[in-house]
């Protein structure tokens, strides 16, 4: 795991914190920093604090899903919703506001870590034009084109192409990727609608039900 956060003392605590409970740590004391480790290492996650100097954890976050799609969890001075959905929407897969309570920080780093590695065994795919998502790797392609996902769009997809033209409410899609606010839910949808769909402003494949909640109707 790799904590970036330019606080040298909340730098310090998070690390001896997370390695007692029994996570392997890198430190890093900005962007910068950690674009270093990153060259070599391959991390589970990366708890990034967004309020830093020079390239902050917002534009830090929107550069690393261009190749990447490590898992990502913002900490935040400033937990009001709309810098909650920034973060949701330049790529991050959870947001946690300054101060918090550190096992709280341990239980999200969990339920992250948990989406990421979960595998339904299910060898099957979904077809949605020229997208195809393979619900076994999590993977989807756009014709030979790989297209990276977040470990929350992985969950998103793999529940709604697990159960097609089934609709889900943003209540029940909150409870399945342990996000608090339903208006995080609509910004992964869109997210993923940019990435699926031909026209995202006009959604063949995933839909909205008016007043329920969102459908994935594949081919």
């Amino acid at each position: 795991m790799l904590v970036v956060d330019d606080d040298t003392r909340i730098r310090g605590l998070l690390q001896k914190y997370l390695v007692d409970n029994g996570f392997r740590v890198t430190a890093a004391a900005d962007a910068a920093e950690a674009r270093k480790h990153l060259v070599g290492i391959q991390f589970d996650l990366i708890v990034l604090d967004v309020m830093m100097p020079g390239e902050d954890g917002f534009e830090f976050t929107q550069s690393l899903r261009q190749d990447s799609d490590v898992p990502i969890l913002l900490l935040t001075a400033r937990g009001d919703p709309e810098n909650r959905i920034e973060g949701l929407e330049r790529g991050a897969d959870d947001y946690l506001a300054k101060p918090f309570e550190p096992r709280e920080l341990v239980l999200r780093i969990n339920t992250i870590l948990r989406r990421a590695m979960k595998d339904d065994g299910q060898p099957k795919a979904v077809q949605m034009g020229e997208c195809r998502f393979d619900l076994e790797r999590g993977e989807l392609w756009r014709k030979e084109t790989k297209v990276r996902l977040t470990t929350a769009e992985v969950t998103l997809l793999r529940l709604f192409a697990s159960n097609p033209k089934v609709t889900f409410s943003r209540l029940e899609l909150c409870e399945h990727t342990g996000v608090t606010l339903e208006r995080s839910v609509d910004v992964q949808i869109t997210r993923l609608r940019r990435k699926i769909e031909a026209n995202p402003r006009m959604p063949i494949y995933l839909q909205t039900v008016r007043g329920v909640g969102y459908t994935l109707i594949p081919d």
